[in-house]
């Protein structure tokens, strides 16, 4: 059973390349959220796991990507990241290389 109700695709600005929105309780807008969230930290100290208002933002980051799930589940934040590495793992197969380039075209 999926836990995370969005995942998305961003570049390192923020920016939304892939987006699914799974149960329609996270607002849309989360990812903007997730972009103050990360520039409030400090360079290179970023937790995989953050939590605002509710959301759990569980990321990690790739190349030039960062691959993130939200929920406002109690979801187990270990499966979550393992699903993230799964899809990094598809898309390496599949682009052979995971970067931004590969992904837009």
């Amino acid at each position: 059973k999926m836990t995370a109700s969005a995942v998305f695709i961003l570049d390192l600005k923020g920016k939304v390349i892939i987006s699914r929105n799974y149960r329609g309780d996270i607002p849309m807008n989360c990812v903007e959220r997730f972009t103050s969230l990360m520039l409030d930290e400090t360079e290179g100290a970023h937790p995989p796991i953050l939590v605002d208002n509710g959301i759990v933002y569980v990321f990690v980051k790739y190349n030039n990507l960062y691959l993130m799930a939200c929920t406002k589940r109690n979801s187990n934040a270990a499966t979550l990241v393992l699903f993230l590495y799964h899809i990094i793992h598809v898309f390496k197969d599949y682009f052979r290389e995971l970067e931004e380039e590969s992904i837009r075209d």
